[in-house]
């Protein structure tokens, strides 16, 4: 799977990973669902560690059809609780 985060790259991740994704995708909706900002910015951190630390950055200029973008690092709390509602940003 290939996993864009904005303003950073992209990141090929290993399917054995996926599971971990989806997992922290789960939490974070719950995070955001409950209204606790703290509680969403370090499981959003743990996310993105765990794509850059799992995955192989892409040389910047090859670029692929990426599978799932995550917004950028810095983003916004009440913009966050706008895209990690339901499923989240991975369904299933």
């Amino acid at each position: 799977m290939i996993i864009r985060i904005q303003g950073e790259g992209q990141y090929p991740v290993p399917s054995a990973v996926l599971d971990d994704i989806n997992d922290a995708d789960n939490r974070l909706v719950v995070a955001a669902a409950a209204s606790d900002a703290e509680a969403f910015a370090r499981l959003y951190q743990e996310m993105l560690d765990l794509v850059v630390g799992q995955g192989a950055a892409l040389p910047a200029d090859e670029i692929l059809e990426s599978d799932l973008i995550l917004p950028r690092r810095d983003i916004d709390f009440e913009e966050a609780r706008n895209l990690f509602v339901g499923e989240g940003l991975i369904p299933g």
